[in-house]
C-alpha cells in the first residue's frame, strides 16, 4: 500500500474510502511540482491510519482485561 501511495498518491485514498481526500490529492498530483506534496501526504496520511489502527487495538486489549 506504500508504494501505492507513492506511485499513485489519490488512489491510495480512494482505497481506503477517503473519496473527497482522493479527488483534492488528484488535482494537486496533476501538476508535476505537486506530485511529490500529494505523495508524501498519502505516506503520512498511511502511516497516521495505521498509527490509529494499533492504537484502537491496544485500547481495546486494554480494556478487555479489566
Amino acid at each position: 500500500m506504500t508504494l501505492i501511495a507513492m506511485l499513485l498518491p489519490w488512489l491510495s485514498f480512494f482505497l481506503r474510502g477517503k473519496i473527497f481526500t482522493g479527488i483534492l490529492c488528484l488535482l494537486l498530483q496533476i501538476t508535476i511540482l505537486g506530485w511529490i506534496p500529494a505523495a508524501i501526504w498519502a505516506v503520512i496520511s498511511l502511516q497516521n491510519a495505521r498509527a490509529d489502527r494499533r492504537t484502537r487495538k491496544i485500547i481495546r486489549a486494554m480494556n478487555s482485561s479489566r
